[in-house]
């Protein structure tokens, strides 16, 4: 028996070798991209860059595939290089530690991508991923907020045009207005955020569940998949 066998069962061999052949960048590992980079390897995915200069902290734990209590304080990228690498370990892996800027992005060779996986919450990081991916003609899908969310059946997939009721997209689909930039696929949710009934140090810092950013990741990666392997 093989590792893949299930999956093979339902897309047959000739698309899982697309999945094994594809390469795949993802920007964010918190509550989205962790739970969005182990569905890609799980599903086949052999070739994965991850980009994320954060450390996994002790409130990363309620929410991040990455996130246990031997990880607090390491680099994410290097926690999740070892959960991705103990679930397959003849993948290929390529981490950034570096947050994404007008600074950093040079260091990416958009061109050898399949596919681009934005999970980062800064507006203005998005904004750019979203013109050098439309230069470079590389595919790409986008989280928008899962913060203060409790119900994970309201995650859709839709054009950013095509989107209501979160705020992120609603400042994404002005600022890709005025850039020109059209055709971007989100997966975002149509639950109207709560309000937080108590604020952290960082006054800004929204609520999560368990089950709220995970699945938007795994929505992601069926999109990411299907969209790759034509189903």
């Amino acid at each position: 028996m093989d590792r893949f066998n299930r999956t093979e069962m339902i897309i047959g061999s000739e698309n899982l070798e697309k999945l094994k052949n594809s390469n795949i960048l993802v920007f964010g590992l918190g509550g989205v991209g962790g739970s969005l980079c182990e569905s890609l390897v799980r599903a086949g995915v052999s070739n994965i860059s991850i980009v994320d200069r954060d450390i996994v902290d002790e409130t990363n734990i309620n929410r991040q595939a990455i996130a246990t209590e031997k990880t607090i304080g390491m680099k994410k990228t290097d926690a999740m290089e070892e959960r991705l690498k103990s679930i397959n370990s003849e993948i290929n892996i390529k981490k950034y530690n570096v947050n994404l800027s007008s600074d950093t992005i040079d260091e990416f060779n958009f061109e050898e991508y399949d596919y681009i996986a934005d999970a980062i919450d800064t507006v203005s990081a998005k904004i750019l991923l979203a013109e050098k991916a439309k230069e470079k003609n590389v595919k790409l899908i986008m989280s928008m907020g899962m913060g203060n969310k409790l119900d994970p059946t309201k995650i859709e997939v839709a054009d950013i045009s095509k989107t209501s009721v979160c705020h992120l997209a609603r400042v994404l689909r002005r600022e890709f207005k005025k850039r020109n930039i059209k055709d971007i696929k989100v997966v975002y949710s149509k639950e109207e955020a709560r309000k937080p009934l108590f604020k952290l140090e960082n006054e800004s810092t929204p609520g999560s569940m368990s089950f709220v950013p995970p699945v938007c990741g795994m929505v992601m990666s069926s999109v990411i998949i299907g969209d790759l392997i034509a189903l």
